[in-house]
């Protein structure tokens, strides 16, 4: 599932074709994806401009001048690609549709934003922008990491008293937000602290200097694109490239790139999920 760098990946490719611009024809060809599409969602989506494209957590919003505001979720499969953009940022030519575009946004520019999705675990939602805040999908999320309201504090005292190993915690969306698997193993690493490791024992000082690795390789890989893993694109089709920087993720067997050490990276499943350490150099 994409991260949060991949999405603003995807955001930022978006802008260009969407922010101030009408959305000339909505197209929505099934009832749903994940859940049911909200009601009349084509028409309540046709004519509208959109003011403005952000990004909360691994969701875009898309806020409407009809004081209504799009939510897309990518899923696992979910790709939203831009063709026939006038500016000439993007492909010139549409392409031809494919099975799986469940929802296609035309563009008053000459743009048109694709949303394919094969495995149909994406999801949309459309609901008044003053009530951002409290919908349910949103309501729930802790602080963004790349935001003011994450900071030291925050996390030493979201991690105080917890016994649930450090991984866990920082895949707990409401203690930050937006992070999930493939970073959080990445920051582990960098911080040389092991996935195993309880939250709560975790010395004060070593959780804060959690903080600005989070940042940072986050900034890394948002800059880098994001990661291709699996079906993950950018808004141009193209691939993301943080993978080939990971230190721990998907090297099972591998030499530990920390200069001086001699680990191994391991895998072990937590949570159904996958963790990869250097058992020798994180503790």
């Amino acid at each position: 599932m994409p991260e949060l760098p991949e999405v603003e990946t995807v955001r930022r490719g978006l802008a260009p074709a969407m922010e101030g611009v009408v959305i000339e024809k909505a197209e929505v060809n099934r009832p749903d994806l994940r859940w049911p599409f909200p009601d009349r969602m084509a028409e309540r989506l046709t004519g509208r401009r959109v003011e403005r494209l952000r990004r909360r957590s691994k969701y875009i919003l898309a806020d409407l001048d009809s004081r209504e505001t799009l939510l897309i979720h990518l899923g696992m499969s979910g790709r939203m690609t831009v063709s026939g953009d006038p500016l000439g940022q993007f492909v010139h030519d549409h392409p031809a549709r494919q099975k799986h575009d469940h929802v296609i946004f035309n563009m008053a520019n000459g743009a048109r934003i694709t949303f394919n999705d094969p495995r149909r675990f994406g999801a949309m939602d459309l609901f008044p922008t003053a009530e951002a805040d409290a919908h349910r999908l949103l309501a729930v999320l802790g602080p963004e990491p790349l935001g003011n309201d994450f900071h030291e504090r925050h996390l030493i005292d979201a991690f105080r008293g917890r016994n649930t190993p450090v991984k866990a915690a920082l895949l707990d969306q409401s203690v930050v937000a937006g992070l999930g698997n493939i970073y959080v193993c990445e920051v582990l690493f960098r911080t040389r602290v092991s996935p195993r490791r309880k939250a709560g024992q975790i010395a004060a000082h070593r959780v804060a200097a959690m903080v600005p690795v989070i940042r940072q390789v986050l900034q890394e890989a948002i800059e880098s694109g994001g990661s291709s893993l699996r079906d993950f694109r950018q808004a141009d089709g193209e691939l993301g490239y943080f993978r080939h920087s990971f230190d721990v993720y998907g090297r099972e067997g591998q030499p530990c790139r920390r200069e001086g050490c001699t680990g191994t990276i391991r895998r072990i499943t937590q949570s159904g999920r996958s963790s990869f350490y250097c058992a020798q150099c994180q503790r």
